[in-house]
């Protein structure tokens, strides 16, 4: 027999299936002798109280033997090797979901990334830190992967009702992530773990006949008409077929290339502002009301704020417990920084975007002249500003959390894990005052929300602009094509239509069934 039951235990009790065990024998009346399995469907951490709670889902098996049951069926893909072919531009995970998918309805994906493979991409990564070396081509923001493989791998979304996200979770793990992404409330697989999986969703591309070609850049379309036929690339390329456009939020040059091609695009809102980093410990004690932090068996504490500022939203975004801070530039005269984690989460610090949300009217009567490319080149000037307050160079810019909402210097900085360094600088100052001044109004509320919060050993590094793409892609709602031309399936969070790993995805399948719909 099995039974499916909702538990609430303390955070030793929820470590130890023999714990789990005994809990059951304890108080639902099941002989601890007749158990002969548990198995966890659900996990998530209560922690409003002052006690905090694990609140377990768990099948429990018996007075008969646990059986190896999938939380999600594994997806069987077949050959595609001579069938009908379409041409993904883009290789994160917008692209390699709607990749999949068309191996799956039996359409044969032609898979165009412009960076290197998940695994080069390492290096180049690692250039960027060490060396201050950017390869416009391979960084943190395109290759293999997308922006997510190396800034962080967070799998949690509210988009529940674009698509399953159980199923693109399944997908995760048949490619070898960890089941535990299928149980946790907040699923994360990690930055060093990531990689791993995106070389193995390839490698199912691959063994099913569908290419993959790294190091190919698009520079325009081939278009018929009011239809797209294919694609032209850098090197002088045609590939053929209708064609998916997932090219993530950081592609400018394709952008300005649909601009100047005609092709309707338009410009959407945005975020901007800091990433800001705490010592672990401090949000680890705010989370769990305790002065001795996490203990032993909770796990590094997350936090989520967000308020009104002047009619503008003003919150955290892409949380990275026991995480490190990291350089996503993709151009060489611009700064711009990210948070990642790796899977076990152990760093000594916790950061998160701080942004400001951001309309086109908001911007300065100067930018009125860049059409609807005037947020991208609002981002760009941040990040170029960024940059020269730095001295030209990737030692970003940092103040200390209450000198900047105190409008003072800082004289020095306490450590980071920011790689390539830190120093002071006058964030408050150089910083556009309309991000600025709601950034500081921000951090009281939330330091009064969570005592403990505002403090001067947490630093603001600056500057954090890519949350999102600042351009979208108009498409037909109900045929996911663009508005104007047939045969071209803007996707994810490059075309405004996505914000992180999970949403993407699903976008990614949606495009592919509805270019296969297309087809038929």
């Amino acid at each position: 027999m099995k039974k499916e039951l909702q538990l609430r235990v303390d955070p030793r009790t929820a470590a130890s299936m023999d714990a789990v065990s005994q809990h059951l024998a304890r108080h639902y009346d099941i002989p601890a002798n007749s158990i002969q399995g548990i198995r966890i469907l659900k996990r998530s951490i209560d922690a409003r109280q002052r006690n905090v709670v694990v609140n377990l889902k768990v099948r429990v098996y018996i007075e008969e033997p646990m059986t190896q049951d999938y939380l999600v069926p594994p997806i069987e893909y077949k050959p595609v090797d001579g069938k009908r072919q379409a041409v993904v531009v883009g290789m994160g995970p917008g692209g390699l979901f709607a990749a999949l998918r068309l191996i799956e309805l039996g359409i044969k994906p032609i898979v165009l990334e412009r960076g290197k493979d998940v695994m080069k991409r390492r290096v180049d990564a690692s250039m960027i830190q060490r060396e201050g070396i950017v390869n416009p081509e391979s960084n943190y923001c395109f290759g293999e992967g997308g922006a997510g493989a190396y800034s962080d791998g967070k799998l949690y979304t509210r988009s529940k009702k674009r698509g399953s996200v159980e199923r693109v979770l399944g997908i995760f793990v048949q490619h070898g992530a960890r089941e535990d992404i299928l149980i946790d409330a907040h699923p994360h697989i990690g930055s060093d773990k990531l990689p791993g999986v995106i070389k193995a969703m390839r490698e199912t591309i691959l063994r099913c006949g569908g290419e993959v070609h790294f190091e190919t850049r698009v520079t325009g379309l081939t278009v018929d008409g009011d239809s797209v036929t294919g694609v032209e690339t850098a090197t002088g390329e045609h590939f053929e077929g209708p064609v998916i456009l997932a090219t993530g939020h950081s592609a400018r040059d394709v952008y300005r290339m649909l601009n100047d091609s005609g092709i309707t695009v338009e410009a959407k809102g945005i975020a901007v502002g800091v990433r800001l980093e705490h010592p672990q410990r401090i949000i680890d004690q705010i989370q769990y009301h305790s002065v001795l932090g996490r203990g032993e068996y909770l796990p590094a504490a997350e936090y989520n704020f967000v308020t009104q500022v002047d009619h503008r939203g003003v919150y955290s975004f892409c949380m990275c417990p026991g995480g490190f801070v990291v350089p996503a530039v993709s151009e060489p005269d611009g700064l711009v920084v990210n948070g990642m984690s790796p899977s076990n989460r152990g760093s000594h610090w916790a950061n998160s975007g701080m942004v400001v949300e951001l309309h086109p009217e908001d911007l300065p009567d100067q930018y009125k002249k860049y059409g609807v490319l005037s947020m991208m080149q609002f981002q760009h000037d941040m990040e170029r500003k960024a940059f020269v307050e730095a001295g030209n160079t990737l030692i970003a810019g940092a103040q200390r959390m209450k000198d900047f909402v105190d409008g003072k210097p800082s004289r020095n900085i306490p450590p980071s894990s920011y790689l390539p360094g830190v120093q002071p600088s006058r964030l408050d100052l150089w910083m556009p005052a309309f991000v600025a001044n709601r950034l500081r109004k921000g951090f009281k509320v939330f330091g009064k929300n969570a005592r403990g919060f505002l403090t001067n050993d947490a630093i603001v590094i600056g500057v954090e602009t890519r949350t999102s793409s600042p351009l979208r892609i108009p498409r037909d709602n109900a045929l996911l094509r663009h508005v104007a031309l047939q045969g071209l399936y803007p996707c994810g969070e490059g075309a405004g239509y996505a914000g992180g790993i999970v949403s993407s995805a699903i976008d990614g399948e949606r495009c592919a069934e509805a270019l296969v719909e297309a087809f038929k």
